[in-house]
């Protein structure tokens, strides 16, 4: 709209607007403390609400009379543009002002009845002609939809713009308008984009489903959040919902980058004019966007939900958009990495870590009822596949934080135990994780009373740590004696399985030499040829010698085993203390058995029944664990 001027039929001297018409003003209309001396004639042939007001003052039986306008929409510019138009000037509507024109024509009552073509149908026909077909033109008018939303609302402004602009995100870009910046200038003999008969050179591109992120990113929290609930009714897919509002977020967020890395990508935009951002309460839009959040999983979405609980955590929100974030994270916990974990205490507590939200996360996965989708199909991923299920993810996990934040001297021991008691025993098959959380722990804290490191050490099963894990045990000085003398029972244990194994397989091998009977699945893996059958009958029968030998040498160890247990009886009754487990093999005149001391004796025989109790030990295992423990 041009500047008004004396030209235009109206001129202004500070508060007070005039009309150069010659005669004399017989009505002022006062809006926000502007006063505006017009005439009665063409206000009233077209407004009705003037019309109306002018018919109840002519009981005072004056000359002049004021209105004063409370609460009109668009303030005294877009009055402005009314009385312009009642007195016939040229109207200039535009997408930034035809929402303000449009509700102050209704405020006015500027309809057919008080004249044909009267302002509210001609913006009416301009808002469905003009903006609603046009991307950057929605954009616009919902912008300047602000002040007025809910006169906007009621003429249904809002709702027909935000199911254009959800229509339009649906459909390719280049059918609703041009130029656009996401085309680029990149040069193409062929193909290239005529517009208006000209060849402007540029190349098109294949269409990208992200290209309206940056438009709609100026809406206000409101207006977006409406925006994305209409476009999840019309069908959208969820991935460009979740991106949509992880751009938003990330845009007025700004702590959210540093857990988010840098966005991928250049910014798409198809608006060839510069937008003014949004006004927006951090606060405000973080409750807003948890509410709009779509109930799918994927690494990268879990990455982005914990970056907003950590902001969530230091806005303070209410406990209700908090609890609804750490669900939507808990349902898929198994996604999260250790890094994103690792939140702080923003609390006044003195421990680094807030242990009581990742709490509150198992508790959401184990109470989870019902498997959220992912945004794409499962790819055929080792760590995807069912041997390694959510919850033993989920527990490798949460035994690498136990570990990290272990080394906390302010981190209480109730709250390690309640992490570590919060899976069930099923989501660990080997403890060899949480045992050297608690080992960290233990040296982080040397002041802990030998009760308490006893009752830490009540949460492993000693049966499941690996052979590594049970060596470092068998000589760690900062576990309670009793603790290392079941982990030496339990090695001992093992290695009997495990000669028992080998023994039965010697047996087996050791049979009349005949048709090598293998199973079914394990053809053509195991075939002996005849030519070798000899040497590996030769080798087997020396074999047997040396497991007889290491048999007789097992019991012996039970001998001093037992010997160990009567000696710790007495200690406990005379109330002297130990230091380690190597006091007490000295004061009995035995030594301990290490692996090494094992192959130094020539892999003395064991005993040919195992214990039922006892699980075999696998060998697969071992290399996984030994690069986390070292034997000396």
């Amino acid at each position: 709209m041009a500047p008004a001027a004396k030209g235009s039929g109206f001129y202004r001297q500070g508060n007070e607007w005039y009309c150069s018409a010659g005669l004399a003003s017989d009505v002022t209309v006062t809006v926000e403390g502007i006063n505006f001396h017009l005439h009665k004639f063409p206000l009233v042939s077209k407004c009705g609400k003037i019309a109306r007001i002018y018919e109840e003052s002519q009981s005072t039986n004056r000359k002049t009379f004021a209105v004063e306008l409370e609460e009109f929409p668009g303030g005294p510019e877009t009055f402005l543009i009314a009385a312009k138009f009642c007195y016939g000037y040229r109207l200039e509507l535009t997408p930034r002002n035809i929402v303000m024109v449009y509700t102050a024509a209704d405020d006015l009552e500027m309809t057919e009845e008080y004249g044909e073509d009267n302002l509210v149908s001609l913006s009416e026909s301009f808002f469905h002609k003009n903006v609603l077909r046009n991307w950057k033109d929605c954009i616009l008018a919902l912008q300047s939809s602000e002040s007025v939303l809910q006169r906007a609302e009621k003429l249904q402004i809002l709702s027909k713009c935000l199911n254009s602009l959800s229509m339009m995100a649906c459909t390719d870009p280049s059918l609703f308008g041009w130029p656009m910046m996401m085309y680029g200038s990149l040069q193409s003999p062929g193909g290239s984009i005529l517009w208006n008969g000209i060849n402007t050179g540029a190349r098109i591109r294949s269409a990208e489903s992200d290209w309206w992120f940056e438009d709609i990113s100026y809406l206000s929290v409101g207006l977006f959040e409406r925006l994305i609930k209409t476009m999840e009714a019309r069908g959208i897919r969820p991935e460009n919902l979740a991106g949509a509002i992880m751009y938003y977020a990330r845009k007025y967020l700004p702590g959210l980058g540093r857990w988010q890395g840098g966005q991928s990508g250049n910014t798409r935009t198809v608006t060839s004019f510069s937008l003014t951002p949004a006004a927006v309460d951090q606060k405000v839009l973080l409750e807003s966007i948890v509410k709009i959040l779509p109930e799918k999983k994927g690494k990268s979405f879990c990455r982005f939900l914990l970056g907003l609980l950590r902001i969530a955590l230091i806005l303070g929100v209410n406990e209700k958009c908090r609890d609804s974030l750490e669900r939507k994270i808990g349902m898929q916990l198994e996604l999260a990495t250790l890094e994103s974990l690792l939140i702080p205490n923003y609390s006044d507590s003195d421990a680094l870590y807030n242990t009581d939200c990742i709490d509150r996360l198992i508790h959401h996965f184990m109470n989870s009822e019902s498997m959220i989708a992912s945004f794409s199909p499962a790819s055929p991923d080792p760590e995807t596949s069912p041997s390694t299920g959510p919850l033993r993810k989920v527990a490798k996990l949460i035994d690498s934080y136990i570990a990290e934040v272990a080394s906390d001297v302010n981190l209480k021991p109730g709250k390690i135990r309640s992490l570590a008691e919060a899976l069930p025993e099923a989501s660990r098959p080997f403890h060899d994780g949480l045992y050297r959380a608690l080992d960290i722990y233990f040296k982080a804290h040397p002041w802990l009373l030998e009760k308490d490191k006893e009752e830490f050490c009540n949460i492993i099963d000693y049966q499941k740590l690996s052979i590594d894990a049970c060596a470092h045990a068998s000589q760690n000085e900062r576990l309670p004696l009793r603790v290392v003398l079941q982990v030496l029972f339990f090695e001992q244990m093992q290695l009997r399985t495990a000669l028992a194994g080998c023994l039965h397989a010697l047996d087996t091998e050791s049979a009349p030499a005949g048709t090598l009977t293998v199973p079914s699945d394990m053809a053509g893996q195991q075939i002996v040829q005849r030519d070798g059958w000899v040497t590996v009958v030769r080798e087997n029968q020396g074999l047997k010698i040396d497991m007889e030998k290491m048999r007789s040498r097992v019991g012996e160890l039970e001998e001093e085993f037992s010997k160990i247990k009567q000696e710790m009886k007495r200690v406990t009754k005379s109330h002297s203390s130990l230091s380690s487990p190597r006091l007490v093999a000295k004061k009995i005149g035995c030594r301990l058995l290490r692996p090494s001391d094992a192959q130094a004796d020539n892999a003395e025989s064991a005993a040919q029944t195992p214990r039922a109790s006892v699980e075999q030990p696998q060998s697969s295992r071992r290399s996984r664990h030994r690069k986390s423990f070292s034997l000396f």
